[in-house]
């Protein structure tokens, strides 16, 4: 193992600890559904969008749609209403409508499980499709990076990287597999609440002790 991972046993065991306070992220809440459509749509309308506000939009629009093909029944702009006031929210109606689309022609309504399949959709990245495969089909094999997993890592010490692309591929070198499920939602929830992006919460942060804080140059 590499050496910057030496405690990530110990990190991991205190983190499932203490972000237990705390409330999982929208698309962690929703795929308990065990649902891989409300997955992906959920993540969709998470990008650059605050979770409270995603989860708000999400709840509105599932009142409305169980299925891709509950969606044609809505025009673009009735979407837009459900999901506003989330980023890019005119954008992201016209993806839903094209997505659900899609999932009707040419995959019998089912979100494929397979993430080169994904990553074919317009406006589906590597993140949101890593997380559909493992929150939506609770696949193993990839390790979904988003800001707070990518800026923790990079301070923890155990990768250095510039992007979150990057990041996920140092990732799933290093780190044993025993933790990939649980690692985007943890990091999510920490990074969300005590490590923040800007000036993060050190002074009250449960794993201090082992954050080298890298490329920490204020916090509270």
């Amino acid at each position: 193992m590499k050496k910057s991972l030496k405690n990530i046993e110990k990190i991991i065991k205190i983190l499932k600890k203490e972000t237990k306070k705390y409330k999982n992220p929208v698309v962690t809440e929703v795929s308990y559904d065990n649902n891989p459509y409300k997955v992906l749509i959920s993540c969709l309308l998470s990008l650059r969008t605050k979770d409270e506000v995603t989860a708000k939009a999400t709840n509105r629009l599932f009142k409305e749609i169980k299925t891709p093909k509950d969606v044609l029944n809505l025009s673009r702009k009735q979407i837009e209403n459900l999901i506003y006031p989330v980023g890019f929210y005119r954008t992201k109606a016209k993806r839903i409508k094209e997505i659900s689309k899609t999932l009707i022609e040419k995959y019998k309504s089912k979100v494929p499980s397979d993430i080169d399949e994904l990553l074919k959709f317009k406006g589906v990245g590597r993140k949101t499709a890593s997380i559909v495969m493992v929150y939506g089909f609770k696949k193993i094999d990839y390790i979904p990076v988003d800001i707070h997993v990518h800026v923790i890592s990079n301070r923890l010490g155990w990768v250095k990287t510039k992007t979150p692309e990057q990041t996920m591929d140092k990732l799933m070198k290093i780190m044993p597999k025993k933790y990939w499920f649980d690692l985007n939602n943890l990091l999510v929830i920490h990074g969300q609440n005590i490590c923040l992006t800007i000036s993060p919460f050190c002074s009250k942060c449960p794993v201090n002790k082992y954050c080298p804080r890298i490329g920490i140059k204020r916090s509270r």
